[in-house]
């Protein structure tokens, strides 16, 4: 996989990234699963239920 995701918020981020653009964290992981694109997270009701608040690519679940 081309990316790995940020535990804290869930965001993706390129595989030789070493802290999260969203939240700043440095806990990423390349065990996840599953992809969500968000281009508009005001508009989007799946973007709210999961709590993503910037547009983005981010994984569903990360271990």
């Amino acid at each position: 996989m081309p990316f790995k995701a940020c535990r804290r918020c869930k965001s993706l981020v390129p595989k030789d990234a070493t802290r999260c653009p969203v939240c700043n964290s440095t806990d990423l992981s390349e065990d996840w699963e599953g992809l969500i694109v968000v281009l508009d997270p005001e508009k989007s009701e799946l973007a709210k239920r999961l709590g993503f608040i910037k547009p983005g690519r981010y994984a569903l679940r990360v271990r």
